[in-house]
């Protein structure tokens, strides 16, 4: 018998029993991605008549979301999310989602200061000997939200890898008011798509920049598994990782000999990640892995921290940009499809580090569904939500081209940002930035 087992069975429920807590008008947590309770979302969406305004937070997971499921009044169950999965993606269409606005590094600051958690409900792995449960793929996120909640309930998934953390990786028995247990299905087999010929042709821009010795950080989307792919077929050597979030982009240059973290100027040695999000191989690769060290995003996107890294290369994608350097990332018009995320810890960070680079990626083009094709280059945005202000864009890249932004007046950044858009709006664009006078004779 191990020394906490007693605590243990002392706080064990059924789900049924532990979402009894939860009362009209709370707010509950149910953190991100795999950190989803499965178990408890279940129970607490059969208490749906029962209870009114009960107010859910989480972000990037899949469904189904049972509270949501059950309850298209929203009467019962409000859910809120902060980047939107594919599925989060398609609550917000039907009305059945807010979005919360999130810079990420300061996600943990929100928490203690300004958010209400009454009950925090989160899965962890197995509790270890010493009395610990871990994080796993969350670890970026829960320990602060757990620490401001009123009630903290741990739903034990078997099937979660274990992710050595830098800190802030696990909570223990005497902090946990409620444990659940029960059997779960297979996580989740995110397979990476294939590499598109748009994808393939803005990484191969890309390359130019990077070099042996790089730390690399990849965003969320089909451009980074590009990215990955490509450099595990490249001669570049030795890359290292300190990623907001951990793709099969970097199985793929670890699978490949790439991914060493050789030259980190900190964390040497270690593949530093906040959330992970990819296939069954790729879980089965970060479990126990000593050389992956997960962190709070509090550490990881840290601005600050991410300066202190020699040859930090970002790369995250947007939806457009118009001609004065704004960047939109999260929305479509004000269709909300995505989330802040760290893209500006990113840009600031990656921008200050000794032999830095920050890169936003782009289609020139997108085609809507009566066939028509558009611009994602545009003369000025109307009402499309703004991510990265103009002034922290840094290199910008289309399948046309790479261009950097940094100092450069509003009638260069005009010019700059033609010379990457399809060729078929160029003349269109022009006389745009004609009449937003952004442009000079001189640039013809």
């Amino acid at each position: 018998m191990g020394y906490y087992d007693n605590a243990y069975r002392l706080k064990l429920r059924t789900p049924e029993e532990a979402v009894q807590i939860v009362k009209s008008g709370d707010w509950v947590d149910y953190t991100t991605g795999l950190g989803k309770p499965v178990l408890l979302d279940r129970a607490l969406a059969k208490r749906r008549d029962e209870l009114y305004d009960v107010k859910i937070r989480g972000n990037l997971i899949n469904g189904p979301i049972e509270v949501v499921e059950c309850d298209p009044t929203k009467e019962h169950f409000i859910y809120h999310t902060w980047h939107c999965s594919p599925y989060e993606r398609s609550l917000c269409d039907k009305e059945l989602c807010y979005f919360i606005p999130m810079v990420f590094h300061l996600n943990s600051e929100y928490y203690k200061h300004f958010l209400t958690v009454n009950v925090a409900m989160v899965s962890v792995t197995p509790m270890d000997k010493h009395g610990y449960f871990n994080f796993s793929t969350t670890t970026g996120v829960t320990g602060a939200i757990l620490r401001k909640a009123d009630v903290v309930i741990l739903e034990v998934n078997e099937r979660l890898p274990k992710l050595l953390g830098g800190y802030d990786e696990c909570i223990h028995i005497d902090d946990v008011d409620m444990v659940v247990e029960g059997e779960h299905d297979p996580l989740p087999d995110n397979q990476p798509g294939p590499v598109g010929p748009i994808d393939r042709e803005i990484a191969g821009n890309l390359f130019p920049y990077m070099k042996d010795g790089m730390t690399l950080q990849l965003g969320i989307g089909d451009l980074p598994n590009a990215i990955g792919t490509m450099l595990a077929d490249s001669d570049i050597r030795d890359v290292s990782m300190h990623t907001e979030l951990c793709s099969d982009a970097y199985l793929e240059l670890f699978k490949a000999g790439k991914l060493t973290n050789r030259y980190k100027t900190i964390n040497y040695g270690k593949g530093v990640l906040g959330i992970a999000i990819g296939s069954r191989e790729m879980y089965e690769w970060l479990d126990e892995n000593p050389s992956i060290a997960a962190y709070p995003l509090a550490y990881v996107n840290k601005p600050t921290v991410i300066e202190q890294i020699d040859n930090m290369v970002s790369v995250n994608s947007c939806v457009a940009v118009d001609l004065y350097g704004q960047i939109s990332s999260e929305s479509a018009g004000i269709r909300q499809i995505s989330g802040t995320g760290g893209q500006l810890d990113f840009l600031v960070g990656a921008a200050e580090a000794r032999g830095g680079k920050a890169f936003i990626c782009v289609n020139s083009t997108f085609t809507d569904r009566k066939g028509v094709k558009h611009s994602n280059i545009v003369p000025r945005f109307g009402g499309d939500i703004i991510t990265s202000p103009r002034s922290q864009a840094y290199f910008i890249a289309t399948e046309y081209g790479v261009v950097n932004l940094v100092g450069r007046s509003t009638w260069e950044r005009a010019e700059l940002l033609i010379s990457i858009a399809h060729p078929d709006f160029r003349e269109e664009l022009i006389k745009a930035a004609e009449a937003q006078k952004i442009w000079r004779r001189s640039n013809r």
